[in-house]
């Protein structure tokens, strides 16, 4: 069968799902991929209660110059590690969402590690 992009990564979300849930004592760092922003939140799946979230989006609304791009997405991984700190998280797992572990995707991760996340 001949899939779309979308569709193919809507099936990979599926299986990763399987195996990554967030928890009250690791919650699951998700990250979204638009043409536009790049959106990071930290989910408690045991809740179903949405504990963090940052995006370029609500960046870009006090720092001027923030684009979707890798230093915009570490920028973004930076802040929800930053956000994460507040509320006394420092331990999560992972959640690419069907994307490839690379360019955006990656540099939101690596901003959240530099930022003092753990995963």
């Amino acid at each position: 069968m001949n899939y779309s992009k979308n569709e193919s990564r809507q099936r990979r979300k599926i299986r990763i799902r399987k195996k990554v849930n967030g928890t009250a004592e690791r919650p699951r760092l998700v990250v979204y991929r638009s043409n536009l922003h790049i959106y990071a939140q930290i989910v408690n799946d045991l809740e179903g209660a949405t504990l963090v979230s940052a995006s370029t989006l609500s960046l870009s609304k006090t720092e001027s110059g923030l684009h979707c791009n890798k230093s915009g997405a570490e920028r973004v991984g930076k802040e929800i590690a930053r956000l994460a700190k507040e509320k006394n998280i420092s331990k999560v797992v992972f959640d690419r969402n069907g994307y490839i572990y690379h360019g955006r995707v990656k540099a939101v991760a690596d901003g959240a590690r530099e930022g003092g996340l753990e995963f």
